[in-house]
């Protein structure tokens, strides 16, 4: 089976993971999941994340641990996918979007690799906006 948008299949397992409050979740292996992670890590909304070998079909998958402020409630509140396979949304530097007047955090695909809309703003960089977390 072939996922035609990967970083939207990511986005969905986390969401869905996280409204069922699930310590982890896998998903497919790629060098963009792992630099979306490597942010997401950064900034607080996940634990952490690491490398697995699935054992039925000797896939490398990507497991990533959930963060919770309590019982109730999770530290992501929604992920939304803005650039898609069938419309790309690139910005210049000076029109990258603010996610929540700074309370959420927008990643963004630049030339100088896969950062947040705020460190693309310092870097004087623009590129394509993947999506937005809060």
């Amino acid at each position: 089976m072939s996922i035609t948008d990967p970083i939207a299949d990511l986005l969905t397992r986390i969401r869905n993971a996280n409204r069922m409050r699930f310590s982890s979740v896998d998903v497919m292996m790629s060098r963009l999941n792992t630099d979306i992670a490597r942010v997401l890590e950064k900034h607080g909304y996940i634990k952490g994340f690491e490398e697995k070998s699935d054992p039925e079909t000797h896939h490398p998958r990507l497991r990533i641990y959930l963060r919770y402020l309590d019982a109730k409630k999770g530290v992501v509140t929604d992920l939304q996918r803005v650039s898609r396979p069938s419309r790309r949304v690139y910005v210049k530097s000076t029109q990258i979007p603010r996610v929540f007047n700074g309370y959420g955090i927008a990643i963004i695909s630049t030339s100088k690799g896969v950062m947040t809309d705020s460190e693309a703003r310092e870097m004087n960089v623009g590129g394509e906006v993947l999506c937005k977390v809060w």
